[in-house]
């Protein structure tokens, strides 16, 4: 039998691929889910918006707050052990979730799932690029895993639509059977591997605790900002950056760092986590605001408002059948670059919004945004991990999921502290002002990203990656 192409992937690792696909498009519609069901959640648990987005938050914190510790444990302990536990873990608080009846309990599950999905998700990642040679078909592999990832995002919309329509506690029942049925695919199809030689390395939980507290007080400042005192909010800053600083000398000091700070020399590596926080933080408060618009001023069902959303799910179609194409032909920073503008101008179009649009109105916007996902999550997926070495391959997927779950945490944070301060009463006219206003939050956040990438290109010209379909 002849052995692969070099510019192919072999079926072995196309299995290894589905399977952590998989896992990252449970990740994708556990998040998607919970959003359309926001407004049933605070209804049943009666809860204010400033509370309904730490339902999200504690996710997202719990995610981004651990990613650098999973991203670690996964080089040390293994990747595929690191994956099969915390799939576990993930299956069990999924489960926990829906049962609550107050809503600490909720918030606190949710936390614990976040905390699994950061040692699930840099694990995955990292045994995509350990198992797939680097070249052609490990980009062709990020491509379709980056896609698989936004479109399940995508789909999680209309999914949850479904669920909730039968009760919000279906948005975490339902993920707990496709982890057991993930969970039996990987555990016959990942590779196993030898145990790393730790070398009397151990894990920097210090590290992860004083991030994840500088991460929570950054987003609890900005989401206070507009209801609290400025002595308040400007405590909470510095409560936030102390423990920053904390975390930077920890590090410094660890014999076992969490980040090894020189990785940060990477410029490509650098702006393509700054995009991607700043570009998930946008969608992700978009988001929020128009689920809120849809259902609670407009009045429409929790499916209509998945409907709504699902014209953005075009990235799964898009994302592993035309991107790979664009990337090899204009270069990974010129796509994103094209993406984060698409996504402005998507933003830009639903500012005016109005009181009773037509969903004509609101299509641009959603075709927009699905265009830009395919355009800007794979390649920054690349862009994150490409030229390192392979022993900080769970290190540099950490950064890079950090970076995007804080940008979630941090966009939802922005939105719900501008709607609330520009939200004078609960009158029809004074819930769309404030919707409008805090619709800026995305616009802004997408121009930025788009000026962080445009400064990468203007800085050298950009060389095309190889090629990643093969002709």
């Amino acid at each position: 039998m002849s052995s692969p192409r070099p510019d192919r992937m072999s079926p072995r690792a196309w299995s290894v691929l589905l399977v952590l696909c998989g896992a990252i498009f449970l990740e994708g519609i556990d998040v998607a889910m919970l959003n359309v069901a926001l407004p049933s959640i605070r209804a049943d648990l009666h809860l204010s918006t400033g509370s309904l987005q730490w339902v999200i938050s504690a996710y997202v914190l719990g995610y981004g707050g651990f990613m650098l510790l999973g991203g670690r444990a996964a080089d040390l302990f293994g990747r595929r052990r690191m994956f099969l536990f915390w799939l576990v873990v993930f299956l069990l608080f999924s489960g926990l979730g829906g049962l609550a009846t107050e809503s600490w309990m909720l918030v606190l599950a949710r936390f614990a799932t976040g905390v699994a999905a950061a040692f699930m998700a840099p694990a995955g990642l990292s045994i995509i690029t350990t198992t797939v040679p680097e070249g052609p078909p490990r980009n062709r592999a990020l491509l379709v895993y980056a896609g698989t990832a936004a479109g399940g995002f995508s789909l999680g919309l209309v999914i949850g639509g479904l669920l909730t329509a039968f009760g919000w506690r279906w948005v975490f029942f339902a993920p707990v059977l496709f982890s057991a049925v993930l969970l039996l695919a990987a555990l016959a199809v990942l590779p196993g591997s030898p145990r790393p030689a730790r070398d009397g390395r151990g894990v920097d939980l210090a590290g992860a605790v004083s991030v994840t507290a500088a991460l929570t007080l950054a987003v609890l400042a900005v989401e206070r900002a507009g209801h609290t005192s400025a002595m308040v909010t400007a405590g909470t800053v510095a409560a936030a950056l102390a423990a920053f600083a904390a975390f930077v000398v920890i590090e410094r000091r660890s014999a076992s760092p969490l980040v090894r700070f020189g990785i940060l020399r990477n410029a490509a590596l650098v702006r393509a986590n700054l995009a991607g926080l700043l570009f998930i933080a946008g969608f992700a408060g978009f988001q929020f605001i128009v689920v809120l618009y849809l259902r609670e001023l407009r009045g429409w069902s929790t499916l209509a408002t998945s409907l709504a959303l699902l014209a953005v799910g075009v990235d799964a179609i898009l994302a592993p059948t035309l991107t790979p194409r664009l990337v090899n032909r204009f270069g990974n920073s010129r796509v994103v670059f094209a993406g984060l503008v698409l996504a402005a101008l998507g933003y830009a179009l639903f500012v005016p919004l109005g009181a009773d649009w037509a969903y004509l109105a609101m299509f641009p916007t959603m075709l927009l945004l699905g265009l830009a996902f395919s355009l800007v999550y794979g390649p920054l997926t690349i862009a994150g991990t490409d030229g390192v070495a392979e022993e900080e391959q769970g290190l540099a997927g950490g950064l890079l999921y950090t970076s995007l779950q804080f940008g979630t945490a941090l966009g939802l944070a922005a939105v719900t502290a501008v709607n609330v301060a520009a939200t004078v009463d609960t009158s029809p006219g004074a819930l769309l002002d404030g919707y409008r206003t805090a619709l800026l939050v995305p616009l802004t956040a997408a121009a930025l990203a788009a000026l962080v990438i445009g400064t990468g290109l203007r800085r050298r010209a950009t060389t095309p990656t190889p090629e990643l379909v093969a002709r």
